[in-house]
């Protein structure tokens, strides 16, 4: 003890607090004082907290679909080891609810073994308020039991919940082949249990409606659509009064393509700032892009604004005909809303005139960037063609002018035939793309049948606006072909292959008339913005994760 003065004089001992101990009551061993008395030991000898609490579990695993059933008949998605099946296998654990959970986690076991382990730490009151914790392992035994969904997908394949019948009424199926490159790289048809390639569009089949909806947003995402959905009853249980329904969504797509000629309503042009109303389409994402090419300007819609006040294509690229540049003339500080184009004055004349007559078209046009004298360029004749439409006769009946040519794009197809004339690797494409796994119509005869040659030469149109438009092959993936890499390489050497590989030839470019500068004024696809195919070299799956080019999450589209 310390002695402590106070104020007054006096001194005073304050002495030191020690703990006291007593002994165990059944042991004798010396502890500090508890409301039992008792020293754990004998605690935990006299007392079992988890007594009535299950030690070992069975679970149901489905092998389909990885799933594991929740009574009374829900099916939950969860990972080994992964937060959602601790969850799951805390709440199979009866008796639980009487003692307090203090930590939780999972032991590692085999993932082949059928068993997982829980470590579990507790806590309960023993014996006058002593509190008293406690660890124990759960074993649970995992039986595989197939859930309803899976069974019936085994029992028939093809049996469906969900429909979605994606249509666009037009001649041509290039917007379906974007849309499947769309697909393929994001993935959206992942829960699909079957693909039908049809006449006038592709049908999706889903076993589930909630994936239905969602591969429908994701259209939405990319291309403007208006859906309609209808369900047919299958079957009716009176008992318990359930019912079966199979559901049907039809998606169409807006019947307008890049390079349509279209005459817009006098609401719809006098909403868009008195835009034409003679004007070209430039390009279709999830919004419908539009611009005049005699003033350049612009505008962008959406779907709800289009089936306001619905228009069609007067004339679509069928009606293209070939037209000569004979001489051009950029305007000038002219480059409206988009610097993609330029306005410019040109003097063309049809490709079929030549050594007939001597007729020149005087026309404004938005490719002044790219076109130059000797050029060919696809247009639409105004003066030969008989367009129809209610639009386009109401706009004439007023006294509106009519441009006689339209030109709407840049023309290749002199070079590429001279390209196909020499034959061999260079006419053959060292890139490919995928394809989904689709069932195509059996029907192949009558009006609806499946025309191979208008199908390869959508194709093949496809493949040649992959390479004329960058914007629209950076939406989607592009393989390396390694065998045509390779026959390409044994075929001109290694030198000049990797002057190939370092060459990027910009669209547009322009060159002489000559055979041998033909293939390098063509566009092509450069190399840099191929991809690896990682699945035609068998790789891993954790591989092919970590090698894969990122997905932009803006998904736009170009139909064409």
């Amino acid at each position: 003890m310390e002695p402590s003065t106070s104020y007054g004089g006096q001194v005073t001992f304050q002495p030191y607090a020690t703990q006291g101990y007593v002994l165990c009551c059944l042991c004798g061993t010396s502890i500090l004082p508890n409301p039992s008395n008792m020293c754990v030991n004998c605690i935990r000898s006299q007392v079992d907290i988890t007594e009535g609490i299950q030690k070992q579990v069975t679970i149901l695993w489905c092998k389909e679909c990885g799933r594991y059933l929740q009574p009374p008949k829900h099916w939950v998605s969860a990972e080994l080891e992964s937060k959602e099946l601790l969850t799951f296998c805390i709440k199979k654990i009866k008796g639980l609810q009487k003692v307090k959970l203090v930590d939780a986690g999972f032991i590692w076991t085999e993932p082949h073994s059928k068993r997982l382990k829980v470590k579990l730490t507790i806590q309960a009151e023993v014996f006058n308020g002593a509190i008293l914790q406690q660890t124990f392992v759960v074993d649970y035994v995992v039986e595989n039991n197939m859930c309803p969904d899976c069974n019936r997908q085994n029992a028939n394949p093809n049996s469906w919940v969900a429909c979605v019948q994606l249509r666009q009424h037009v001649h041509h199926k290039r917007t379906f082949l974007f849309l499947e490159q769309l697909i393929l790289k994001h993935d959206a048809a992942a829960n699909c249990v079957k693909v039908k390639d049809i006449h006038e569009g592709i049908d999706f089949f889903y076993a589930q409606r909630g994936h239905a909806l969602k591969f429908i947003d994701f259209l939405q995402s990319v291309v403007p659509i208006r859906f309609r959905a209808d369900k047919q009853l299958v079957s009716h249980d009176t008992h318990n009064n359930t019912y079966n329904y199979k559901f049907t969504f039809s998606v169409e797509i807006v019947p307008l393509c890049k390079d349509d000629l279209v005459c817009l309503p006098a609401k719809m042009a006098s909403s868009c700032g008195n835009l034409g109303p003679l004007v070209l389409v430039t390009r279709i994402t999830n919004q419908i892009t539009i611009a005049d090419p005699i003033t350049l300007r612009s505008y962008s819609m959406d779907a709800p604004v289009y089936y306001r006040h619905p228009f069609t294509a007067l004339a679509s690229q069928r009606a293209l005909v070939p037209f000569v540049v004979l001489d051009i003339e950029p305007v000038p500080g002219a480059h409206g809303n988009n610097s993609r184009f330029q306005l410019a004055e040109a003097q063309v004349a049809r490709l079929s005139d030549f050594g007939r007559n001597d007729t020149v078209f005087y026309a404004r046009t938005h490719l002044g960037n790219i076109l130059h004298p000797g050029d060919t360029a696809l247009g639409y004749d105004m003066t030969a063609s008989q367009l129809v439409g209610l639009d386009y006769e109401a706009f004439v009946n007023k006294g509106g002018r009519v441009p006689d040519v339209v030109l709407v794009r840049k023309s290749y197809e002199d070079k590429r035939r001279k390209r196909h004339a020499k034959g061999g690797t260079a006419v053959a494409r060292p890139w490919k793309l995928k394809t989904l796994d689709m069932e195509v119509e059996d029907n192949t005869s009558g009006p609806r049948g499946r025309n191979e040659a208008a199908v390869e030469a959508d194709r093949e149109r496809f493949l040649q606006e992959l390479e004329e438009d960058p914007d629209m092959r950076a939406r989607i993936n592009i393989y390396k072909d390694a065998e045509r890499l390779k026959q390409q390489q044994q075929q001109v050497g290694p030198e000049h292959h990797r002057q190939q590989q370092q060459r990027v030839i910009p669209v547009g470019a322009v060159g002489d008339d000559d055979d041998d500068d033909g293939d390098e004024d063509l566009p092509q696809i450069p190399l840099e913005e191929l991809l690896d195919d990682l699945e035609g070299l068998n790789l891993e799956e954790g591989q092919q994760a970590a090698g894969g080019r990122g997905e932009d999450g803006n998904a736009d589209m170009d139909m064409d």
